[in-house]
């Protein structure tokens, strides 16, 4: 049995909350190359990360004139399997798409 008081044991459970941090986020960029194809990357924008056509297609165009763009910002175990299903499915389509990390 504890010898503390249950309210001591609230306090100290409120203080770990308090102290938990957010977990690093991490964006997902998205690198221009010149074999895939912009239909190929509009699909792994809607399919992988969730965006809406016309978001997929914006983002889909900066990684075609910028080299790169950012797909979205996730913690960093989602944003690795996000990485990791493009390389798949780019690799499986016979493309080189090349995705990365970087610390948002």
């Amino acid at each position: 049995m504890s010898d503390k008081h249950p309210n001591e044991n609230m306090q100290v459970e409120k203080q770990c909350r308090s102290k938990n941090e957010l977990p690093s986020m991490y964006k997902v960029l998205m690198h221009n190359d010149d074999y895939t194809t912009m239909e190929f990357v509009v699909s792994l924008l809607e399919t992988v990360f969730h965006l809406s056509p016309a978001e997929a297609h914006r983002i889909m165009l900066n990684i075609h004139t910028q080299g790169v763009g950012v797909c979205g910002t996730y913690p960093y175990e989602i944003a690795e399997t996000k990485v990791a299903r493009v390389h798949c499915m780019a690799q499986q389509s016979g493309y080189p798409l090349k995705c990365s990390l970087e610390r948002a």
